[in-house]
């Protein structure tokens, strides 16, 4: 019977391209999980999760190793973690990165300096701004905005508007990271013109749930019931940022969706919004190990998923599993694992 479900699961996924494994991973580094406030300038301390306090240390050897390693996409989903959690001692070694010679990691550290408030990187945010890439400078002007300089927000402005997709995409969706009332208009806009692809769309209504904006729900419902796994995540990530008691109501659906991803992704929004309702959704997964007849890259996006899950649900349960994640053979799930742990033990 167990094994008639598996390949029911595995029959029943629909595909989900290379560029959405980016998204699921450190959500397409523009989506950014609510952390807790824990930082390396305090210790864990007494825990009704002692098992998990003693992965406290691994955990932030995990993140130290990403930072520096040869893969530069690992670096970025380090400095995710660290912008995420707010692990402000490891910001020195995230600031160097602004130096580094691949764009999304240049890209990465910008948003986490802008994320952490981090003043130290500010003359460096000002070479940012000439950078040779203009994703770079998009994202530069944002964390300036952070800093106080909020007339870089232009420069997001301009981006909506430009004719390559992927700028327009990241500007619209860090204009409401920078919670810019003012671009409303603009947003709504951008996602209704002709010339805008799937992504700078979908990213438009993810930038107007970001601000609160109750008109963009019914767009966010026709993405949940998209034919397309891909599009069904994105939406929602979208809900959760939307919170809603409408967004909630949709979220708690998408926990009986038929892809394994979608129930995931939704558990860990719904924990996003304290409610813990998708916590034997996760338990299923991992128990009955239906990754197993995944492929390597499937079965590695799942784990992250389960991961990324567990951090923002956090209960007894889920948080027993953290110390076995720790270990995997995959280091995407051992940053997605370290997240976690700092964010259950705040």
């Amino acid at each position: 019977m167990e094994h008639k479900k598996k390949k029911a699961e595995i029959k029943k996924r629909k595909k989900i391209n290379a560029s959405t494994l980016a998204v699921l991973l450190v959500a397409c580094l523009m989506v950014f999980v609510f952390g807790c406030d824990e930082s390396l300038q305090t210790t864990p301390g007494e825990s009704n999760v002692t098992n998990l306090s003693a992965s406290w240390s691994k955990a932030l050897r995990i993140v130290q190793a990403g930072l520096a390693d040869n893969n530069p996409l690992v670096r970025v989903h380090a400095i995710e973690v660290v912008a995420s959690t707010r692990q402000l001692k490891l910001m020195p070694q995230v600031h160097r990165l602004m130096q580094d010679n691949y764009v999304p990691v240049r890209f990465a550290t910008a948003l986490a300096v802008g994320d952490l408030e981090y003043s130290p990187a500010k003359s460096s945010l000002n070479k940012l701004l000439k950078d040779k890439d203009a994703n770079v400078i998009v994202a530069a002007a944002y964390a300036m905005g952070k800093l106080g300089s909020s007339e870089h927000l232009h420069i997001l402005r301009k981006a909506a508007t430009d004719s390559d997709q992927k700028i327009r995409a990241n500007a619209v969706l860090l204009l409401g990271k920078s919670d810019d009332q003012s671009s409303l208009r603009l947003l709504w806009n951008t996602m209704q013109d002709k010339n805008s692809d799937d992504r700078t769309v979908y990213q438009s209504a993810e930038a107007l749930a970001m601000l609160g904006d109750k008109r963009i729900f019914q767009k966010l419902w026709t993405m949940l019931i998209s034919a397309y796994a891909d599009v069904r995540l994105m939406g929602v990530r979208a809900m959760g940022k939307l919170k809603t008691p409408e967004a909630k109501s949709a979220l708690i659906r998408m926990l009986d969706d038929d892809v394994l991803e979608v129930r995931l992704v939704a558990a860990e929004q719904l924990g996003v919004l304290r409610d813990p309702i998708g916590e034997s959704k996760v338990l299923e997964v991992y128990q009955k190990n239906l990754a197993s007849g995944l492929n390597k890259q499937a079965s590695e996006r799942t784990n992250v998923l389960i991961a990324l899950a567990i951090g923002q649900i956090r209960t007894p349960a889920l948080r027993k599993i953290l110390p076995q994640m720790l270990q995997n053979e995959s280091i995407f799930v051992r940053i997605a694992a370290a997240k976690a742990v700092f964010q259950c033990l705040k």
